[in-house]
């Protein structure tokens, strides 16, 4: 598997409209094929920081995943709330192995 952690500041008068955009993306994400997983998660002690962990299966999945019209809708939606450009981090599944992901 092929794991994308992207970390996010928004600005802190956008939190709520951040996570129902983020949380729509997510949805529909999950339902793509190439997609195992699509987490988002809040900071505990920081509110308006969010990771979202994407699991795709195959390194090609990110870019397909980003030609869908719900990630496009989501980027131009979140880019003006976010108090920082996000970045991310890549990763390959250590364990559980391919199947263990479902």
């Amino acid at each position: 598997m092929y794991i994308v952690q992207v970390f996010v500041h928004v600005k802190s008068d956008q939190i709520e409209a951040f996570k129902a955009a983020t949380i729509e993306n997510a949805r529909n994400s999950v339902r793509e094929p190439g997609i195992a997983r699509f987490d988002v998660i809040q900071q505990a002690d920081d509110p308006a920081r969010f990771v979202l962990v994407e699991v795709y299966r195959t390194p090609d999945d990110p870019a397909r995943h980003k030609e869908t019209a719900h990630y496009q809708v989501w980027r131009d939606t979140v880019e003006p709330m976010m108090a920082e450009p996000r970045r991310s981090v890549k990763f390959h599944s250590v364990y559980p192995d391919d199947e263990g992901w479902g």
